[in-house]
């Protein structure tokens, strides 16, 4: 095999042993993700006319929140609980808190 062949295939090999989601948060990121994104949710049906329709981003079920942080990165995860974070704010400054 040539000096080639062989660096291409160890690459191969390298590449293809890779986790399918090493770019994701990892377990502990996600179990605080989920455990706020369930408090956010509560707040938000606290406060009158704060929540619309069902959604996955407003769900009491955290191992909805924490399943799919699992298959995110960070940053997707982080601008989701930022989202709720604005939404929040928000029906507090309608709701005159």
């Amino acid at each position: 095999m040539t000096k080639l062949a062989l660096v291409a295939t160890a690459s191969l090999v390298c590449l293809t042993a890779l986790p399918i989601g090493a770019n994701a948060a990892g377990p502990g990121f996600c179990a605080d993700y989920s455990r706020a994104a369930v408090r956010q949710f509560e707040l938000a049906r606290s406060l009158p006319g704060c929540l619309g329709g069902g959604s996955a981003r407003w769900n009491p079920d955290s191992q909805i929140h924490y399943g799919w942080c699992l298959n995110v990165p960070p940053g997707a995860a982080v601008s989701e609980r930022e989202i709720r974070t604005r939404t929040i704010a928000n029906c507090r400054r309608r709701a005159g808190y």
